[in-house]
């Protein structure tokens, strides 16, 4: 047994994956200052796994505050980061939160890492560290183009930091996961995607706007080179997303690694368009979601999709979970929400 440190882990994906290392026999300590989720999800994770993970309502950016906690949670194996603000447009509008909140949490981070001796990171990155790719499916050789917004720049700068503090300090090991689209919710329907006011991302839009939260489904541009005009992205369910976190903790605390910095791309390796979710959506759950298309958005990718090979070869991992399965069980989250 493991003891794993996670911040940001009341978080969607940060739940999901508490839940997977709990099911797998690892003690957890989440810290999460609950600035975009909410502490009921502790709630869930304890009717899903029959534990009460150690919780700690702490903001990462405080450095006193999180040093306390490592004091208090002494010989911590691994830390998987996620507690990050994660939202491309509003990145846009407010890149000072952005640059402060991502990039001051992970300084703090991994220099308690150091001080504490914790030697091994799980880094939730992203795809936006990409850009536009020049060829798809993108793998992990592709070049980091500048980035489109705020928020993608602070995940390469994040992985710039990782990557020189672990080439100054050589006891210090990586795992950089970048994820692709997670959508979905666990299918218990205990814990899910919970968006604080108007949903940023594609999938709680459609359910929210399906369950008569929102009037209608905003589509940002339908004139991109793609087959219907719509954007085109690499959805994964969060489930298998949280089992990839799982996977690569695996293999660092098994001396796996080979390098003192992996990077890892997590998606399905299929691409789909937004018009495409949305009609599969109404066609798994039997619905209608009323929708038009708005002017593009500022910050978005025209395409991008995975080559998850690596991940599959070296982590023993690969995404399994059907589309429908994960469409209904996004809508079933949705409605339990009304509960």
């Amino acid at each position: 047994m493991a003891k794993i440190l996670v911040t940001g882990g009341t978080g969607y994906i940060g739940s999901h994956t508490v839940v997977e290392l709990l099911q797998n026999g690892n003690e957890v300590i989440i810290v999460d200052n609950l600035s975009n989720s909410n502490v009921q999800v502790l709630e869930g994770i304890y009717k899903i796994t029959g534990i009460n993970p150690a919780f700690e309502n702490v903001d990462c950016t405080d450095y006193v505050q999180m040093e306390r906690v490592l004091n208090k949670y002494p010989n911590i194996d691994a830390v998987i980061h996620f507690a990050a603000s994660k939202a491309v447009a509003e990145s846009v509008e407010k890149p000072l939160m952005y640059y402060r909140n991502n990039l001051l949490s992970l300084i703090n981070l991994l220099e308690l890492m150091l001080n504490y001796k914790i030697p091994n990171i799980v880094f939730s990155s992203s795809c936006t560290v990409y850009g536009q790719p020049d060829k798809l499916p993108v793998d992990e050789k592709a070049p980091i183009k500048k980035a489109e917004s705020p928020y993608g720049n602070t995940k390469q700068i994040a992985e710039e930091i990782i990557t020189d503090l672990a080439a100054a300090n050589k006891q210090l090991k990586a795992v950089v996961l970048r994820y692709f689209n997670p959508i979905g919710a666990h299918p218990s329907a205990h814990i899910g995607e919970i968006p604080n006011g108007i949903p940023n991302n594609l999938m709680p839009y459609i359910a929210q706007t399906a369950a008569g939260k929102r009037t209608e489904l905003k589509i940002y541009g339908n004139d991109y080179n793609t087959p219907d005009g719509t954007c085109i992205r690499d959805y994964i369910d969060v489930v298998d997303l949280a089992k990839a976190h799982l996977a690569a903790l695996t293999h660092l605390l098994n001396n796996k690694q080979e390098k003192q910095v992996e990077v890892f791309n997590v998606g399905t390796g299929r691409g789909l368009s937004v018009l495409e979710m949305l009609t599969t959506f109404q066609e798994v759950n039997k619905l209608k979601v009323p929708h038009k298309i708005v002017a593009r958005r500022k910050g978005d990718i025209e395409q991008v999709w995975a080559d998850p090979t690596h991940a599959n070869n070296t982590l023993q991992w690969k995404a399994l979970t059907p589309l429908t399965e994960t469409l209904k069980n996004a809508w079933k989250w949705e409605q339990n929400q009304k509960k």
